[in-house]
């Protein structure tokens, strides 16, 4: 256990941040779902539009690496394309 003030709270910071990333996360999973079910193409564009804006802003925050998101965004668009 931390003995020193700061590292306290700096503990009670990161259960704080931790909580928050995994809601992102969470929220980020369901958006790449409803892309890959989503029935038609024009709807899976639509839905890739704001999973694509999703994963460049949870990036940009920090919550995922640039590669991972760069691989998301990847992955998404090839699927989309394939439809």
């Amino acid at each position: 256990m931390p003995q020193h003030k700061s590292a306290i709270k700096r503990v009670r910071q990161d259960k704080k941040r931790a909580q928050h990333n995994k809601g992102r996360r969470t929220v980020l999973r369901k958006q790449i779902k409803q892309v890959m079910d989503a029935g038609d193409k024009e709807k899976a564009q639509e839905e890739l539009k704001k999973a694509v804006s999703l994963i460049d802003r949870l990036s940009t925050k920090g919550i995922l690496h640039k590669n991972t998101a760069a691989r998301k965004k990847s992955k998404l668009t090839t699927y989309v394309n394939n439809l």
